[in-house]
């Protein structure tokens, strides 16, 4: 097989693992530390990449580096709208079963003990569990700014319950402190929102 050839079962491939993930050009290359003019370089065919990235993009992809090499059958590629309208449907019943559970909670907790009262927590600790759900989705399919939205939810959500589950057993006047907690935990999302590689004083 000349190289040439070799160079467009590569680029096809990468391609097609690129856009099964959903992903830009750019995103693969930030991953790869590469710039996006590389990757559609490799993607037409005119360049083949070393082994190291090779191995690095089977990696990434969960292939093995000789399903890059060969020629693959075509496969159907899912248009982008249904692809991500099934991705939404996956979240909302995963956060429909965290509000289901709190719903279970609510009336179980009504039915044995009734005089206990508080059951209501239930349906604010179901808001930081939804946050985590989101979370481990956005950060498995790649959604920046969905999963720094989800954990800013997380951080306020988890400390508003622990606020609440304090208020109501013994009350505090300084009890609004917890809040503070929060402040650095934010900063730290957005940090990470901006990533490491992106800032100039780290290089």
């Amino acid at each position: 097989m000349e190289e040439q050839d070799l160079a467009v079962i590569i680029g096809k491939n990468i391609m097609r693992l690129r856009k099964a993930a959903d992903m830009t050009q750019s995103e693969l290359a930030e991953k790869l530390n590469y710039s996006d003019k590389s990757v559609s370089k490799w993607e037409q065919g005119n360049g083949i990449p070393d082994v190291r990235i090779l191995v690095q993009i089977a990696e990434y992809f969960h292939v093995s580096v000789d399903d890059l090499l060969r020629e693959q059958p075509a496969k159907p590629v899912l248009p982008a709208r249904t692809k991500l309208f099934r991705r939404l449907v996956i979240l909302a019943l995963s956060v429909g079963l965290c509000w289901l559970a709190a719903v279970v909670c609510f009336v179980l907790g009504g039915i044995i003990s009734p005089a206990t009262g508080g059951m209501w927590l239930a349906f604010v600790y179901a808001v930081p569990a939804s946050a985590v759900v989101v979370v481990v989705f956005s950060c498995v399919w790649s959604w920046k700014w969905v999963r720094f939205v989800s954990v800013s939810l997380l951080v306020w959500s988890t400390l508003a319950c622990a606020y609440l589950t304090v208020w109501w057993v013994v009350p505090h006047p300084t009890l609004w402190l917890i809040f503070l907690i929060g402040v650095p935990l934010q900063f730290l999302a957005v940090f990470g929102l901006l990533g490491w590689k992106r800032l100039r004083f780290f290089k």
